[in-house]
């Protein structure tokens, strides 16, 4: 299950950070879509330990 969380967590924060970041160029969206991506690394990994141990 935790797996399945940080795949959908880092899935939906990266195509956020894409969405924002798109506006102003390829490599802008790509850079925040990556930091994005950390931050759903992050909230993920908070969900499972808080919700699922």
């Amino acid at each position: 299950m935790k797996k399945i969380i940080l795949l959908i967590s880092i899935t939906l924060f990266g195509w956020i950070g894409w969405w924002l970041g798109a506006r102003f160029g390829f490599m802008t969206g790509y850079m925040i879509s990556f930091a994005g991506s950390l931050v759903g690394v992050y909230i993920g990994c908070k969900i499972t330990s808080n919700y699922l141990s």
